[in-house]
């Protein structure tokens, strides 16, 4: 099992920067994809960012050039450096690890952290 706990949601103003932790404790993987969701309200819960266990990322368009995902060296504390926030970006940020274990993949989520960026 392994329990997720987000950090560093806030208001903050149209143009503004805020930095999300996601740490993580219990049994790791070293093959794993580690990722970054939202929901706004009345929306569904879209992909933002993920790191895979090979170095690589991925961003929606919306956020690239803005947004930045980065890991420890251990993969259990995540970051997304959120910058020129929008008022869209507002919405419940969740962190999201998938992890193969065992030849199975297993998802693990976060409790969600609020973003609200004001006009």
């Amino acid at each position: 099992q392994v329990q997720l706990v987000e950090s560093g949601g806030g208001l903050v103003q149209a143009g503004g920067s805020l930095r999300l932790s996601c740490a993580a404790s219990g049994s790791m993987s070293s093959t794993y994809i580690i990722s970054w969701y939202r929901q706004a309200p009345g929306k569904q819960r879209e992909f933002v960012a993920n790191i895979v266990s090979t170095g690589t990322t991925n961003y929606r368009d919306s956020v690239k050039g803005r947004f930045t995902i980065s890991r420890d060296n251990t993969a259990t504390l995540v970051a997304l450096q959120m910058s020129s926030l929008k008022p869209e970006d507002t919405a419940v940020y969740y962190c999201n690890f998938k992890l193969l274990i065992h030849q199975k993949w297993a998802d693990y989520w976060g409790q969600g952290t609020q973003v609200t960026v004001s006009s």
